[in-house]
């Protein structure tokens, strides 16, 4: 099992469009494209709170590089992200971790 910290930073002003993206277009997707997301964070205190922060399940390193190129490739995905975006650009960058559960980790 792995998982996968991803951290997007926004564009200012911009939280907001990336929010309703997830919550209207991006679950949906995950969910047809079978990626599993453990939680969502947004920062209340720390170094911005222009980041959003969520962690996704895999069962294997492969799994994760099948299932993003074919998420990345999906022409709603694309369609619906450009429409999001027609205001300007969300996410700035996005920074991605993967972690693997220690032996006594209550998250395996």
């Amino acid at each position: 099992m792995l998982h996968e910290l991803r951290v997007y930073q926004c564009a200012p002003g911009r939280m907001s469009a990336l929010l309703k993206r997830f919550e209207n277009v991006t679950l949906a997707l995950f969910k047809k494209h079978n990626i599993r997301p453990i939680g969502f964070w947004t920062t209340v205190i720390g170094e911005s709170n222009h980041h959003l922060h969520y962690i996704v399940a895999w069962d294997s390193f492969d799994e994760r590089e099948k299932t993003w190129a074919a998420f990345g490739a999906d022409p709603e995905w694309l369609t619906k992200k450009a429409e999001s975006e027609r205001d300007g650009v969300i996410v700035t960058n996005v920074s991605t971790t993967l972690l693997r559960p220690t032996n006594f980790s209550p998250a395996k």
